[in-house]
């Protein structure tokens, strides 16, 4: 058996004794620890113009442990596997020219292996560890896909009061979501990031900088300094988001190139019973050599599932979209049950070229604390000949203790 095929088979093996007996994995464990159990089945369709289909079926399974050693100290450990049921796709490890591309290798890793210790205001961890900050636009752990992002890191937190927080980390290692057999699978780092949040009456607001380095992705090595708002208003029956963002880029430490470029966005959204309807627009500006990056970010949660453009175009990106979901806690059998429908118009960063439309749906069910099911959909038309129509639909199982 390949080395790959034996990562496949434990992983399943692991999964299934998981799955089948959940009840048994739901209790706290002795000394007071708490086990950690995350699963996934997914089923992936690709129909890419120019390529042949692809249709995965993955399972995914995260096992952990996470226990207080002393006051004010924990550890936690956690490995991943993702095991290939149907494996009619290229995934970027295994070559497969010619076949539209699912994201989900296999792997066996290590997730999770870190320690905490906290006081008071002030939390430091050390080790791999699951990162997001604020909506995931510049880090995130891509949780979307089968094998997480996660950080060899230090990470320092302060709270001063309810309404200031303080971050900084700095990233040693970037654990991609391509697993340990990818080329690309690890970005070695020296990486810091900074960030304040502050609550106001006038909104809430994130200042951020992110100084990134990359020693075999010199291309991704940027400087990035933003500020984030948001703002929620209740007004019965309605109630009203709003959020604005901006941030400039240039090239930092290995960047072969230099650059200066600006990323813009907004939103606003209006909810009322089970009704939520907003609006959102978003700039990354291009000056035709390469695009505003987002290196670490949860991409495939911005500019439409499709995945058209994880990588910015060199003329940059106008995302204009609206949605509508719709939610209904108290369903004839299960939790909840939502359903989004998006639509999205993209462009070039000054709107004169014209790259395409998509349109996406979900539908998610919650049945218990456990278990939930869902059905995606996302159908991108392209009018560029550099962005080629493609049709991705996704059905998933989760179980998640």
């Amino acid at each position: 058996m390949s080395a790959i095929g034996k990562k496949s088979f434990a992983a399943a093996a692991v999964a299934s004794m998981v799955l089948c007996a959940p009840g048994a994995w739901a209790q706290q464990q002795p000394g007071g620890g708490d086990l950690i159990v995350d699963g996934r089945l997914r089923y992936e369709h690709v129909d890419q113009d120019g390529l042949t289909d692809a249709d995965a079926v993955t399972l995914r399974l995260r096992l952990g442990y996470e226990q207080e050693l002393f006051e004010h100290f924990k550890v936690l450990g956690e490995i991943e596997g993702v095991a290939l049921i149907g494996d009619d796709f290229a995934d970027t490890v295994r070559a497969r020219p010619g076949q539209a591309v699912v994201l989900d290798p296999e792997a066996l890793e290590v997730n999770r292996l870190q320690a905490q210790w906290t006081n008071g205001g002030f939390a430091a961890t050390l080790g791999r560890q699951r990162i997001i900050l604020n909506n995931a636009r510049f880090v995130g752990n891509v949780g979307f896909r089968q094998n997480e992002q996660t950080f060899d890191a230090l990470r320092l937190t302060y709270r001063a009061n309810e309404n200031l927080n303080f971050n900084y980390i700095y990233v040693d290692r970037v654990r991609r979501i391509l697993g340990d057999d990818s080329p690309n699978g690890e970005w070695r780092s020296d990486s810091h990031i900074g960030q304040a949040d502050l609550k106001t009456g006038f909104g809430d607001f994130s200042g951020y900088g992110l100084l990134l380095d990359f020693e075999n992705a010199a291309a991704e090595s940027t400087q990035t300094y933003g500020l984030r708002w948001t703002k929620t208003i209740a007004a019965d029956p309605f109630r009203f988001t709003l959020g604005a963002e901006a941030a400039t880029q240039s090239d930092y430490g290995n960047s072969p190139t230099s650059f200066d470029l600006n990323y813009y966005a907004a939103n606003a959204g209006a909810q009322r019973g089970q009704w939520r309807f907003a609006l959102a627009g978003e700039v990354l500006e291009g000056n035709g050599a390469r695009g505003f990056a987002t290196p670490l970010a949860t991409l495939h949660a911005f500019q439409g599932w499709a995945d058209v453009f994880l990588t910015t175009p060199a003329d940059g990106i106008r995302d204009l979209n609206g949605s509508v979901s719709w939610t209904d806690e108290t369903p004839p059998f299960g939790r909840a049950l939502t359903m989004t429908a998006r639509y999205h118009d993209f462009a070039s960063d000054d709107g004169d070229t014209n790259f395409g439309s998509e349109v996406n749906a979900v539908a998610n069910w919650r049945i218990d604390q456990r278990w939930s099911l869902e059905a995606k959909a996302a159908f991108f038309d392209g009018e560029d000949p550099r962005f080629a129509d493609r049709n991705k639909i996704w059905l998933a199982v989760e179980l998640s203790l």
